[in-house]
């Protein structure tokens, strides 16, 4: 149950992270670039620095329930921050929540209910040399895909590139929570894993900047639930509870759907709630 507590705390600071990131961010002003730019620009506001420290400790703590818990769990718990942001942004910044909205956070909650009922402690095994390999060639084609990305009009390339890094970043720390924290210096993965939640939040400042924070961090969050949950059961060994294979998949076919759900009816607000956080 400790587990499944430090989850909630994870997903908690995740949420005020997405607010504060967001409002941050749109009022830093629209340029283009890669995202690098723009992060060092940000670097000087408080408020952004408030939400970095959010996803800091949502993604410290989302590390140490790793070490025990399948990565479809961790990441589609993680992945309810956008409706918590969401909730937050109605209670302390007015923002307005349509009954479609309310309606889509159930189904995320419901979708989360059916994965932790389905889950099944296990710890991870250890990528052989080709999987950090090929983890280190995905950092290296999103670093590089970054750079058209930031001179798009839309904030989707760059939500996606976020979402494929952060899945990096999920895969390479769900390996390295079961080990002594003195021995991660050492280990290739944790750096590989810091190149990656860089670039990252790179992209999601771009993505940021372009549209809005329930799109974006919905877009990303997507692509980081199906990137990291297929490859824990193929090369991680997360396990299912014996029969329940068939309900995990509907349960992450629930949160993707939620979250995506989410993210399109914000980006319809759009307007209101640009102005709001202006």
């Amino acid at each position: 149950m400790v587990d499944y507590a430090v989850l909630v705390a994870s997903a908690v600071l995740y949420a005020v992270g997405i607010v504060a990131q967001s409002v941050a961010a749109r009022r830093a002003g629209n340029r283009p670039g890669a995202g690098l730019g723009l992060l060092a620009r940000l670097a000087a506001d408080r408020l952004y620095l408030l939400g970095f420290a959010g996803q800091v400790g949502g993604f410290a703590l989302a590390f140490f329930a790793r070490a025990s818990l399948p990565l479809y769990l961790v990441q589609a718990a993680s992945s309810s921050a956008i409706g918590l942001a969401t909730a937050f942004g109605v209670v302390v910044l007015g923002w307005r929540i349509r009954t479609g909205e309310a309606l889509t956070l159930v189904l995320l909650a419901s979708g989360l209910v059916v994965l932790a009922g389905s889950s099944s402690a296990s710890i991870a095994t250890d990528l052989p040399p080709a999987g950090v390999a090929t983890l280190a060639l995905v950092v290296l084609g999103t670093g590089l895909a970054m750079i058209p990305a930031g001179r798009a009009g839309t904030f989707l390339p760059a939500a996606v590139l976020s979402g494929v890094a952060f899945a990096v970043v999920a895969v390479a720390s769900r390996t390295l929570a079961h080990l002594d924290l003195l021995a991660l210096p050492g280990n290739p993965l944790t750096w590989l894993m810091l190149v990656a939640a860089v670039l990252g939040q790179a992209s999601m400042a771009t993505a940021l900047q372009r549209g809005p924070a329930a799109a974006v961090v919905a877009t990303a969050d997507a692509t980081t639930i199906v990137l990291a949950s297929v490859t824990g059961i193929a090369a991680l060994g997360d396990h299912v509870v014996g029969g329940q294979g068939p309900w995990v998949a509907a349960g992450l076919a629930v949160v993707v759907c939620g979250v995506l759900l989410l993210g399109v009816q914000s980006r319809a607000a759009a307007p209101v709630l640009a102005g709001e956080a202006a």
